[in-house]
């Protein structure tokens, strides 16, 4: 608190101060007493205790002798509100001297954490609130370091002192949770983490990612009560598990020993019992300790019997994680399962690639198992591996490597992890594939494709993607093929994947624009409706990049085309169509021309600026006709139609629909300016007002 903090809380108290000074001093021992039992609720409210101290003993009728150092005059309220200004200065100048010193315990229990010497990180923290006690982030940051100790009653306890200093600490709800869940009292937790969302609404995302871990850390409690239950009860099938996790635990036996074993165990693990019985009896160490196990799993022997250990394991690991998320957790914490599970999808072996492909899938199918999965393997090796899968002749590992990459590409730290190796891990693979399109790989491109559109809603990804050269040639042979091959089932994620990609002015993209324009005006001849939507969808974006392109288009009748298109019943159809229309029109003067000689009243984009409610949709309409309208004679055609009243309704239209208003308004100008009898008609509907507030608009 700084100087003049102090000054006006002490003034606010001058007058109650004043009269203290005149009642310990009178001569009235009732009234001194009263003075006295006052003075002390005054200092016991205090911050820090007063330095200056009353004499409690009886006072006499004569006032006592006053220290040579204080004159009678030094004991007026002014004198005694200086005195007070001075101590609180002093103990300012204290409480920041105290303060840096917190801070530099605090700094130093940092760095302890961050090198996980947590009990060195506590003794930090407690120093820094041993200078000063109401300094928030102490508690927390000692709260987080008592969690890692599992000091949870400590954890709750500091948090609740960082909550008496900010009663809106996001941290201090954050810690307590966790350490609510750390003794297993769900609610307490459940209410920590919701208190945050109440704060903060936009901490939605994290909040419900906790909430579902107190969701699970629940499930996992009430999983193994019932596991150990069943097995105190002798439940055969729970003793079973147990009794053959023993019997794994030899060392020394043979491969085919092993295999045996965890060909049964696999069998007798047909619940969550069972799984939990597993996990609760050491099953993943069992294993993954195990020398002969681990030299499989890691190909260091190449014999049959070891494949099939190999194969025995994968197949374990699956059965006892899927569906139960506490063993995915365990498992992704093994050095060994997670090195050999990305190995291994590269095996030579079809048996050990579809169990491991089988184990991944497992991870994949949830996001909680794709978050496990993406925090402990290795994600490039991972792509390549899967990728090789993809590549191979053999139909259901395509399918099932292509599922797993699909799945995890709607995980943003996948794409955030994978976009420094992009091009070696996705990039080359698939081109080669979409340059080679034929019978033996057309029943994975579709979702291979969709795949790496997923990866394309990361924007770094779409932004490689669309400036790289051998991305948008691959794309090019593959519509051809696609196109001689009639393998429609491939042309509509294609189509779908370059529209996307189109969004991002590329160099590459202007470069080769007229031959993928040519293959999309191809495409508009065929019989399939989703086709020609997304071969005009991909026109409308690469025509804006290139004028090249534009004049091509145009001698191939792509006015004439478009015109057929908006007349159809497609929303989505005529947003493009109306876009690739006017893009044209702006360009070419010719394109104009046929627009007109087709149309001479512009019945059709009239008609677009009548019924549409979509404001790309009337915005391209209301600007290709202020296109046509440069050409001699359109006006005067327009004479008679309700051209005036359609523009005047979107020029006076919604506020919020700026780029209508403004496209309408220049429209409206141009043709009273080529034809004034228009004029006339604006007047009748009130018009020239409002199409001078669009002029102020515009301007």
């Amino acid at each position: 608190m700084d100087k003049l903090e102090d000054i006006e809380s002490f003034l606010k108290n001058v007058d109650e101060i004043s009269q203290l000074v005149e009642d310990l001093r009178s001569s009235d021992a009732e009234a001194q007493q009263k003075a006295m039992e006052k003075a002390d609720c005054y200092i016991a409210s205090q911050a820090e205790p007063c330095r200056t101290k009353i004499n409690k003993t009886t006072i006499n009728t004569n006032p006592p002798p006053l220290p040579p150092s204080i004159t009678p005059q030094s004991e007026t309220p002014e004198n005694f509100m200086k005195i007070m200004e001075m101590d609180a200065e002093e103990r300012r100048v204290r409480k920041a001297a105290n303060v840096k010193k917190a801070i530099a315990f605090k700094d130093k229990g940092n760095e302890a954490y961050a090198q996980e010497d947590y009990e060195t990180a506590v003794k930090y923290y407690s120093d820094g609130l041993a200078e000063i006690k109401d300094m928030q982030p102490l508690y927390t940051n000692r709260a987080q370091a008592y969690i890692k100790l599992g000091k949870y009653n400590e954890a709750i306890s500091d948090c609740e002192w960082a909550l008496k200093c900010n009663e809106r600490c996001i941290k201090a709800y954050l810690h307590m949770g966790k350490a609510y869940l750390g003794l297993k009292k769900y609610n307490e937790a459940r209410g920590c983490f919701e208190k945050i969302q109440e704060i903060q609404p936009g901490k939605e995302k994290i909040v419900k990612e906790y909430l579902t871990q107190v969701d699970l850390e629940k499930e996992k409690e009430t999983q193994e009560i019932k596991a150990r239950e069943e097995f105190d009860k002798g439940e055969r099938k729970a003793t079973t598990v147990v009794e053959l996790l023993e019997k794994l635990s030899k060392p020394g036996q043979i491969a085919l020993y092993y295999c045996g074993g965890l060909e049964i165990l696999s069998q007798a693990l047909t619940d969550c019992t069972g799984q939990t019985l597993f996990r609760l009896n050491n099953g993943f160490s069992i294993i993954t300790s195990n020398v002969t196990a681990r030299s499989c799993l890691l190909e260091k022997t190449n014999d049959p019997e070891s494949r099939e250990l190999c194969v025995s394991v994968l197949k374990l690991w699956r059965r006892v994680c899927c569906g139960n998320d506490e063993n995915q957790k365990l498992l992704m914490t093994c050095p060994v399962a997670t090195q050999s599970i990305v190995h291994l999808a590269s095996s030579e072996h079809d048996e050990v690639v579809k169990e491991c492909l089988a184990l991944l899938s497992v991870y994949s199918e949830i996001p909680r198992g794709r978050h496990l999965a993406i925090e402990s393997l290795d994600l490039n090796m991972l792509v390549r591996n899967l990728m090789v899968c993809v590549s191979k002749p053999k139909k259901q590992q395509e399918n099932t490597a292509v599922s797993i990459l699909q799945n995890f590409a709607t995980e943003r730290r996948f794409c955030i992890q994978l976009r420094n190796v992009l091009t070696d891990s996705v990039i080359l693979p698939v081109t080669t594939i979409l340059k080679n399109v034929n019978t033996s790989n057309q029943h994975i491109l579709p979702s291979l494709i969709s795949g790496l559109g997923c990866l394309a809603r990361d924007d770094v990804i779409r932004h490689k993607l669309a400036h790289d050269p051998d991305c948008w040639k691959a794309f090019l042979v593959a519509i051809r093929t696609c196109i001689a091959s009639e393998y429609r089932e491939i042309i509509y994620p294609l189509l779908d994947l370059i529209m996307n990609l189109s969004t991002v002015t590329s160099p590459v993209v202007q470069e080769l624009s007229v031959s993928l324009c040519d293959s999309c005006v191809d495409l508009l001849r065929h019989n399939d409706e989703g086709i020609i939507t997304r071969a005009t969808g991909v026109l409308s974006a690469v025509l804006p990049q290139s004028p090249q392109a534009v004049q091509h288009v145009i001698q191939r009748e792509m006015v004439k085309t478009m015109c057929s298109i908006l007349k159809g019943t497609g929303q989505t159809a005529t947003k493009y169509a109306i876009k690739t229309l006017t893009v044209c029109t702006a360009a070419s003067h010719l394109a104009r021309e046929k627009l007109v000689n087709s149309d001479k009243k512009l019945s059709i984009l009239r008609r677009l600026l009548s019924s549409s409610c979509d404001e790309m949709v009337s915005g391209n309409a209301a600007l290709c006709l202020a296109h046509c309208l440069d050409l001699e004679g359109v006006a005067s055609d327009l004479l008679g139609t309700d051209i005036v009243l359609l523009l005047l309704r979107h020029a006076a239209g919604d506020a919020k629909r700026t780029a209508v208003q403004q496209n309408a308004a220049i429209a409206l100008g141009k043709l009273c300016r080529c034809e004034p009898r228009h004029t006339s008609k604006l007047r009748e509907l009130h018009g020239l007002e409002i199409l001078q507030s669009c002029v102020k608009l515009i301007s």
